[in-house]
């Protein structure tokens, strides 16, 4: 499951945005709020502590690069959005027609190494699969019909979607099958939480016109809190 359900999200918004091609949305707002905040409290309340704990054999100057790395996972994301213009959190912007029907290839490729590096913790923690697999769906919906609005070639799109899909669980399967990175495993996940930080709490901020918050998205965000906290009381981590 931990490779499936990355992948059929990002196929399911594909096929959302291609045959159902919705309007709303609020609907879409909601659910980007409910993804950037399980996405959040998974990375605070998971993923965090276990890279410290990872850490806590009282040296302190390792714990301090912990945190060091979390900050260039922080800045790191700042750089691939200035190429992919912020499409992990939903923002995409036409430029202009000539280049309407081009291939975007620094969106491309930056939303792949962002979606790559997203899969290497999710090897130690199933429950992060779900949280990723959420993230990655309105995104996808918002994604291709940006693509389709902007007369990209309907096959191009296609394999843009099939490869952002499959970034994720090739992420997994690195984590899991090249040995030799799970002694920087500490370090990987560091970086990736990082971006996870700066993605998620960007989607929660970003889900309000004018960053103000009404009802309906401060009980997606409450939601997206408690369903993570019972997740991962539940679901075992594998070391």
């Amino acid at each position: 499951m931990i490779y499936i359900l990355p992948l059929l999200s990002v196929l399911l918004g594909y096929g959302i945005a291609l045959f159902l091609k919705p309007t709303k949305k609020t609907n879409l707002k909601l659910l980007m709020a409910f993804s950037g905040s399980f996405l959040l409290s998974i990375t605070v309340m998971h993923l965090l502590p276990e890279v410290y704990e990872s850490t806590n054999h009282g040296d302190h100057n390792h714990s301090g690069a912990v945190g060091i790395y979390i900050m260039l996972g922080i800045l790191f994301q700042i750089i691939l959005e200035f190429f992919s213009k912020g499409a992990e959190h939903g923002h995409v912007h036409s430029h202009g027609h000539d280049e309407s029907s081009k291939m975007p290839w620094a969106l491309f490729i930056s939303l792949c190494i962002h979606a790559f590096m997203e899969g290497f913790p999710v090897s130690h923690h199933s429950d992060l699969a779900l949280g990723i697999a959420i993230h990655h769906l309105p995104i996808a919906v918002i994604l291709t019909s940006f693509f389709l609005n902007s007369h990209l070639n309907k096959t191009v799109v296609f394999f843009f979607m099939i490869a952002f899909a499959i970034m994720t669980p090739l992420g997994t399967l690195a984590a899991e099958y090249f040995t030799f990175l799970n002694h920087y495993y500490t370090e990987i996940t560091a970086v990736v939480i990082g971006i996870l930080f700066h993605i998620s709490s960007t989607i929660i901020f970003e889900s309000s016109e004018n960053h103000k918050f009404n009802l309906a998205k401060l009980s997606m965000i409450a939601i997206g809190i408690v369903l993570a906290y019972f997740l991962g009381i539940e679901a075992p981590h594998s070391h």
